[in-house]
């Protein structure tokens, strides 16, 4: 795969934004606030790249159209939580 493919292979980029967010959750302080909300993000950004893989195996467009709408619907999850 060249570079320029790479900067758009939004499997890989979803896989590296929950890695991201699992390190910076990590560094945070044991509050018992932090670590409610570290749970919920980690789920959130590790579901975008999920939802985002089932969409790319959809039985049909409004299989796909509807996974692709869940994954936007985790990633501005993640965005509220960080």
């Amino acid at each position: 795969m060249n570079n320029a493919q790479s900067n758009f292979d939004l499997e890989e980029r979803t896989f590296q934004f929950a890695k991201k967010v699992a390190q910076y959750v990590s560094k945070l302080p044991k509050t018992t606030s932090n670590i409610e909300y570290s749970k919920q993000v980690i789920r959130a950004s590790s579901s975008v790249g999920a939802n985002y893989r089932e969409a790319n195996e959809a039985l049909g467009k409004k299989d796909f159209n509807m996974r692709l709408k869940i994954s936007r619907k985790q990633a501005k999850e993640s965005s509220f939580f960080l």
